[in-house]
Parts: C-alpha cells; structure tokens; sequence
C-alpha cells in the first residue's frame, strides 16, 4: 500500500505541472460559449417561453452590469437527425474568460428581478423537466 501512494504521489507530481502548463491563461479577450438545448418533442415552444420570461432577463441584467458583451439565441432553420437536433442556441459573449469562470452572485439578481420566488422556482423546474439535453461549448476563433 505505501508503495502504491509513493507511486501516486510521484504521477500526480508530473502530471500536475504540465495540466498547468498546457492551461490557457487568461486573457482580456472576450470569451465565447454556446449553450445548446433540446427540448422533449412538442415543447420546445413552451421551454422557449420560459426562457425568455425567467432566464433571458438575467442574462439582460448582466450585459447591462457588463459583466456579459452580448446574448443572443438562434434556432435552425432546417430539421437535422435526431441525435444531432437542438431546438435552441444560446450565445454568450463574456467579457473575458476570467469573468466567465469566477464566482457570481446570481442568486441575488434573481431575488431582485423575481420577487415571487415561489412562482419563478416552479416555472424553472418546468423548464427544466421539459429540457431533453443540455451542453455548453466554449468557442474560439479560428485565425
């Protein structure tokens, strides 16, 4: 056993120093995420009213804090197959990609744009009951 923590202690030491070393550093560039849902057949009207009444305005909210530059949601055009289909496409533009991994109080936002929070927690557990997928991808331009 000690043999097999000296071993892991060894690994996770060489190992550690090159996952930082390969890890972009911040930079004051804007930082782009695409947020891709797909609701369960037949709801993708119902999951995109409730997006647009109870997590859109966040998003609205925190452009105008600046901490976000631009939101926007798109929806194709055309069907594609089944395992390719999403419904809609959220696009965040944050102000750089420190900003888009620390900490934010939206909790807080949310209490102050939603004061029935009893009415607002069951519309979200709606939309989310009705959300088939759900993936989140990080966007970087191609010189």
């Amino acid at each position: 056993m000690k043999r097999f923590v000296c071993l892991s202690a060894l690994i996770l030491a060489m190992v550690v120093p090159s996952l930082a070393q390969s890890a972009p550093a911040p930079t004051g560039q804007p930082f782009v995420v695409e947020y891709y849902y797909k609701a369960k057949w037949g709801h993708a009207e119902e999951f995109l009213r409730l997006f647009k009444k109870n997590h859109y305005p966040l998003l609205k909210k925190e452009v105008e804090l600046g901490r976000l530059l631009k939101v926007w949601i798109d929806q194709p055009r055309y069907h594609t197959t089944e395992d390719g289909r999403w419904d809609y496409r959220v696009t965040i533009v944050f102000k750089n990609a420190t900003v888009a991994n620390e900490p934010f109080d939206e909790e807080g936002l949310k209490k102050q744009l939603y004061p029935d929070q009893e009415t607002y927690g069951k519309e979200e557990q709606r939309r989310f009951e009705i959300l088939e997928a759900h993936w989140d991808l990080p966007i970087k331009t191609v010189e």
